[in-house]
């Protein structure tokens, strides 16, 4: 019997490999792992492309989608930009006493623009361990917060007590957190939870005891059309069943001064009785920061792995190669989101990380650096990722953007405030 590798079924349907392999991930397209590579059979193929031609199997429901804020009415925006000069992670001084725990931490980059809002980390949950290693590094190690941090799977009952312990008697003002959305799926006219990926659950019973004022939701565009829109129903009404008011929309990070157009969508909820809100967008199209204004001044610059700046070495077939890529576009027909290269006098396309295939510099013959790539999610030059240039890159792909999570921070702050003077 044949049998096809991602690969191939890439190649007989012109779709790129990472849709094949979210159609096996989301359990349309049967595949076999052997030796930790996916075979699929004819049969299955064959079955699997009736359906997908049909319609039936769709398109991956997890792009990153360019949505408009066709919700707009529904969602209370709030001005940041008098407070935006403010800098909790460079000036202790700026720091606004509220105390939050991010889930799904990753390195930190929603953690360290909730710093620059002023707020104060205390306590993280996070799996992968070179993750881990750069959270504590920054934010224990050179920032002095008093967190314990360490490589922790949420969805295991000892590591939920040991947040509990560890956060007993402090106020806990905000809980965030960006958990995956795979695990949603249909049962006759009912959305469940897969019991195979309960982490939207185990963020849901975190929020549940802990009883912060506020919780704050991030993730994929693509979560909004799930299931038709059933799925962000469906978060909206859990949280609401347990004493939260959720409002959610779109945010693109670029409106914030970060130098890369990545939307995501926030939902913001509290207890407190007061209106949720999303931060109003502080620079218009005209005004965004490009990839030339964040990292020019890195083009000439000698390696430097303290820094996090250490140019890969390619061929110079390759190198030709990557030189005739155009802005905007990739170097692989079937990698569409990953060696694609940013453009120069706009802001960056979305910094991924993807197997190696990471973003391409606008005018040098070779990919980004880790640095650069920190430059464009908007972390601060004194931010230094752990583990080899692989997980540093990796780590950078995966984050929220630093000022998109201090935006989010300065209009919670502002809920709060409203919670006081009531």
């Amino acid at each position: 019997m044949e049998i096809l590798t991602v690969e191939d079924v890439s190649k007989k349907t012109n779709k790129s490999v990472k849709t094949i392999r979210r159609q096996i991930a989301e359990g349309s397209l049967k595949a076999s792992k052997i030796n930790n590579r996916y075979r699929i059979s004819v049969d299955d193929f064959n079955d699997w492309y009736e359906k997908y031609k049909n319609g039936i199997c769709k398109e991956s429901i997890f792009d990153d989608v360019d949505y408009v804020n066709v919700d707009s009415k529904k969602v209370n925006f709030i001005d940041i930009s008098k407070e935006w000069k403010r800098d909790g992670w460079k000036n202790k001084n700026e720091r606004n006493g509220l105390n939050f725990i991010d889930l799904f931490s990753g390195a930190g980059g929603l953690s360290c623009g909730l710093v620059m809002a002023g707020w104060n980390p205390i306590g993280s949950v996070e799996i992968m361990d070179q993750a881990v290693s750069t959270y504590k590094y920054n934010f224990v190690d050179k920032k002095g917060f008093n967190e314990n941090v360490e490589s922790r799977d949420i969805r295991e009952t000892d590591v939920k007590r040991h947040l509990y312990d560890s956060v007993w008697g402090q106020n806990i003002d905000l809980i965030v957190g960006g958990f995956p959305c795979q695990g949603f799926s249909m049962a006759g006219n009912r959305i469940v939870t897969d019991k195979r990926n309960t982490l939207y659950l185990d963020m849901l019973e975190i929020v549940d005891h802990l009883r912060p004022k506020v919780v704050v939701m991030e993730n994929v565009p693509g979560l909004r059309s799930m299931l038709g829109g059933k799925v962000e129903e469906k978060i909206i009404n859990d949280f609401e069943n347990i004493g939260y008011k959720i409002n959610v929309t779109v945010l693109n990070a670029a409106d914030y001064y970060t130098p890369q157009t990545r939307r995501r969508v926030i939902f913001i909820g509290n207890r407190i009785g007061v209106d949720n809100y999303h931060p109003q967008p502080i620079l218009s199209p005209d005004k965004y920061i490009t990839t030339k204004d964040a990292i020019s001044d890195l083009m000439n610059m000698k390696p430097d792995p303290l820094f996090n700046h250490v140019p890969t070495t390619h061929s110079e077939d390759m190198q030709k190669k990557l030189m005739a890529v155009k802005e905007g576009e990739s170097l692989y027909k079937n990698y569409s989101d990953s060696w694609k290269k940013c453009p120069w006098n706009k802001p960056s396309c979305t910094v991924k990380e993807n197997h190696g295939g990471v973003n391409i510099h606008p005018k040098l013959p070779r990919v980004l650096t880790a640095r650069e790539m920190a430059r464009l999610q908007s972390f601060p030059d004194d931010f230094v990722f752990q583990g080899s240039k692989k997980w540093q890159l990796t780590q950078i792909g995966n984050a929220v953007p630093c000022y998109l999570g201090k935006a989010i921070g300065l209009s919670v702050e502002k809920m709060i405030e409203n919670e006081k003077n009531s």
